[in-house]
């Protein structure tokens, strides 16, 4: 019995050949990028190149495992006539129907790329759609830009001619169906997985979400790099079908714009001064879980998991009307660090997102700060090291940098408490003024603490109150140990969440408005901010407060407000399905052309629509929510955050 027959040596030879072609082109296709393009690229030398290159396979195999599938998945059914010469046909023209249709995007981008300066991505439809003259531009084209014409042809038939090098021979003598069945299972199986894996960007772990166009910038020093790492197919089609980011046609006058929403602040109250700055975006951290946050929630026998932070919130300045801009991890850290909220999709999974953002991190380093960016995952987890390239920090601190894979936690990453201690050991080699962000880890699923805290802290009633009841903990042994720093007392620390988690107290927290809710509390260790505020606050307006509390005088773009001093009235504006509004006595439902729903502002269920008494002020919400849509995607599809 010959077993290579069983095993199907020849075809998965020919497979694994197949699939190495479209990387050997997809490197072609790179290198004839940089070419067209190379005034604007500045690639200091080949090395530079090739390393570029290597971190961009991961993005290659994602685009050629998307574009092969339907090619792999025929190239390993068991259908016992796979060696025939008119199915090895078939598989031929199914190989070069779905690669050569990708492929071309990136010849697209040897020209395209000097106008919009980012890769293609499923935006293009919406101009090419209303261009009625599309035969006209693409003969014109033609005509302009032969050359890329023809380097497409002679490449794609020297594709063809290096695929048939390798051909696949049909058996001598018969198939015996068990065997070859069973091995062709097997096969299935592993090469599933790989693909699985490779789509995703070559990573099992749960710690990261599929890689998207924004975890290119984490190879780079450069923000044009990225698109060198990257490649067009790619960028197509992981933008396809996710695109709500659409100019609206709302036509809201500008000055309406700027008198309800005001997105360009300037601040000119207060003296300016360099404090450090230390923001800590708590993985998960609800505002259902702190004891200070809820003592006018009227919840029956309510219990909270923090209590240092409670202890904290003392001396704090604490926001207890706060929610959310967005449900996931990566929505808190554009919202809270550049201002930008995301709805449906979100802003860093979106074609706009590698552009040029005026941010926390940029006025801060304006005003001659060190910026510093710790997350104990590793390193380009949750898409944050690629959006913090993108937002300028200077520095990048994940468990690459910590060096010690004893305190992994087993899923996410680095324990809490010792990153904590880790990012205060880096703060006292800083100069000041510097400020430094810290994305937290450990309350989450799996809802486990280290071994030797266990039974430390109280199990509540759901999962997530003991590793609640350890983060705190965490915070409790930074402060004692921070507060012997020189640097402690010229310090603001801001503490806040990017979203909830698991909710107990459903009467309340499981409300349709309050599953957004979050703490946002700012402590001095001078003293000079305490109380407690209960006005609408949201993630989007930490930036423009810190820019405010600092002094910082100079125009920025900000959909938030200073929570400190700014007159504009309080509001917040969320939502996924649909637009959400809080302001003033009502909560609004947008839908995106028109408003749907009135609430009154305690009504968090939403459970008695007003919409029948309108009056002014729910006209002037529903305006609102035009306002805000319209300079949004404006500023973003127009590249002017």
């Amino acid at each position: 019995m010959n077993i290579r027959k069983f095993i199907r040596v020849n075809e998965y030879v020919a497979l694994i050949y197949r699939l190495f072609l479209a990387y050997l082109f997809y490197f072609i296709a790179r290198v004839l990028f940089v070419l067209y393009n190379k005034s604007i690229l500045n690639i200091d030398s080949i090395g530079e190149f090739f390393r570029l290159s290597y971190h961009g396979l991961a993005f290659d195999t994602t685009a050629i495992l998307y574009l092969n599938s339907v090619f792999i998945l025929f190239s390993i059914l068991p259908l016992f006539i796979n060696t025939s010469h008119s199915y090895q046909k078939f598989l031929f023209y199914v190989y070069f129907t779905f690669n050569l249709v990708g492929y071309a995007l990136n010849f697209v981008d040897f020209i395209y790329y000097k106008y919009t300066f980012t890769r293609t991505t499923v935006v293009v439809w919406d101009v090419l759609k209303n261009e009625s003259n599309g035969f006209n531009m693409f003969f014109r084209f033609l005509i302009s830009y032969w050359h890329v014409y023809w380097l497409f042809f002679v490449i794609s038939f020297l594709w063809i001619y290096c695929y048939k090098k390798v051909k696949v021979v049909p058996p001598k003598t018969p198939i015996r169906p068990i065997p070859y069945l069973l091995f062709s299972l097997l096969g299935i199986g592993i090469i599933g997985t790989l693909v699985v894996g490779g789509i995703r960007g070559g990573d099992f772990k749960k710690t990261t979400r599929p890689i998207n166009m924004v975890d290119a910038s984490r190879h780079v020093n450069r923000i044009e790099h990225s698109d060198i790492v990257l490649n067009t197919p790619f960028s197509f089609i992981r933008t396809f079908n996710s695109n709500s980011f659409q100019k609206v046609p709302y036509q809201v006058p500008e000055a309406d714009v700027n008198t309800l929403v005001a997105p360009i602040k300037q601040y000119t109250d207060n003296p300016k001064t360099t404090p450090n700055i230390v923001l800590f975006i708590v993985e998960s951290y609800g505002r259902e879980y702190w004891g200070a946050f809820n003592k006018h929630a009227n919840i029956p026998n309510y219990e909270g998991y923090t209590p240092f932070l409670d202890s904290l919130a003392q001396e704090s300045l604490i926001f207890t009307n706060a929610y959310s801009n967005g449900s996931k991890s990566i929505h808190g850290m554009s919202s809270v660090l550049s201002g930008i909220p995301s709805f449906k999709d979100a802003f860093t999974s979106s074609p706009y997102s590698k552009q040029k953002i005026q941010s926390l991190v940029s006025a801060l380093q304006d005003w001659g700060y060190d910026t510093s960016f710790f997350h104990g995952a590793p390193n380009g987890s949750m898409g944050f090291l690629g959006f913090s390239n993108i937002l300028g920090f200077d520095h990048y601190y994940g468990m690459e940098e910590y060096g010690n894979d004893a305190d992994f936690d087993g899923s996410w990453g680095i324990w809490d408490e010792p990153f904590f201690q880790f990012m205060r050991e880096t703060l006292n080699e800083k100069e000041t003024p510097f400020f430094s962000t810290i994305f937290t880890v450990s309350s989450h699923e799996p809802y486990v603490v280290p071994k030797e805290y266990e039974g430390k802290f109280p199990k509540g009633h759901v999962p997530m109150h003991q590793v609640v009841g350890y983060t705190d903990y965490a915070f409790k042994k930074f402060f004692e140990a921070a507060k012997k720093e020189p640097w402690f007392d010229n310090t603001v620390f801001v503490i806040t969440a990017d979203h909830g988690n698991q909710i107990y107290y459903t009467d309340y927290y499981g409300k349709a408005i309050n599953r957004g809710a979050i703490p946002i509390l700012i402590y001095t260790p001078n003293g000079s901010l305490i109380g407690e505020n209960r006005d609408l606050a949201q993630q989007i307006d930490i930036y423009p407060t810190l820019l405010d509390l600092i002094g910082y005088d100079k125009p920025f773009r900000s959909w938030g407000r200073s929570l400190l001093s700014e007159s504009t009235k309080p509001f917040v504006f969320n939502g996924i399905e649909y637009f959400q509004l809080q302001r003033e006595n009502y909560i609004c439902l947008f839908d995106g052309e028109k408003a749907i729903g009135f609430y009154e502002i305690n009504d968090k269920g939403l459970t008695n629509n007003l919409i029948s008494q309108r009056n002014s002020e729910m006209d002037e919400m529903e305006l609102f929510c035009k306002a805000f849509l319209q300079d949004y995607y404006e500023r973003i599809i127009d590249y002017n955050l």
